[in-house]
């Protein structure tokens, strides 16, 4: 599962449970519009974040959850990636986005749209990305075995 498609998933699973349309954001009227970083800036706030999964306290929430998950997908999806997401809204609420996970998932989408342009925002998203989604082993390509396709 790519990481775009998890946090596809967790706009499905806030809109379920209606998290980012029943709660209260005094932060996002508090902070004005929508933020707007640079590459330089996304930089910044990319690093702020994955410094955050490293404190103590957060380490110790990052473990629990993944103790909890046992390497299955859905439970990582149930346990660890709302931590992850409590983790980086924490931080970039300071940069203008909204607390919750609508926040999150906008600054995950500016961040994307800055990868291909700069090899160093895209590192930084790959480390992000690497603390709390487990490795993927791709399935081998070319054609299925037993058979040809045939054309119609």
């Amino acid at each position: 599962m790519s990481f775009s498609r998890v946090y596809t998933v967790l706009a499905g699973y806030e809109r379920r449970f209606h998290f980012t349309r029943s709660v209260h954001r005094p932060m996002a009227s508090a902070s004005g519009p929508p933020a707007a970083l640079s590459a330089e800036q996304a930089k910044v706030v990319l690093a702020e974040v994955i410094q955050a999964f490293s404190t103590p306290e957060n380490a110790v929430r990052m473990d629990e959850a993944r103790d909890n998950a046992c390497n299955d997908m859905g439970k990582m999806l149930q346990f660890v990636l709302p931590v992850a997401t409590q983790i980086q809204q924490e931080v970039i609420k300071a940069y203008g986005f909204s607390c919750d996970g609508e926040g999150v998932l906008k600054f995950a989408r500016l961040v994307k749209s800055y990868e291909a342009q700069d090899p160093e925002i895209a590192s930084l998203s790959g480390k992000l990305k690497a603390l709390f989604l487990p490795p993927m082993t791709l399935p081998p390509h070319g054609p299925p075995s037993g058979g040809s396709v045939a054309a119609s």
